[in-house]
């Protein structure tokens, strides 16, 4: 199972759902679903803009848990 830290590394540098979602180009309600972790998936282009908005790695905003 992949779990979503979104909200920990957002929470971390202190930057808002709408704010985040702004910068990378996504709807609020996309990014919300990502953060909570009901999408299915994340295109590696839209990864790479949350982690360069973010200044983080693919790895910080998502864990592995068997």
């Amino acid at each position: 199972m992949i779990i979503i830290r979104l909200d920990r590394v957002m929470a971390d540098r202190k930057i808002s759902l709408n704010e985040l979602a702004e910068k990378v180009g996504m709807t609020n309600v996309n990014l919300s679903n990502l953060k909570t972790g009901k999408m299915k998936g994340i295109r590696f282009e839209t990864l790479d803009a949350i982690c360069k908005v973010l200044d983080c790695q693919p790895g910080d905003l998502m864990e592995y848990k068997s």
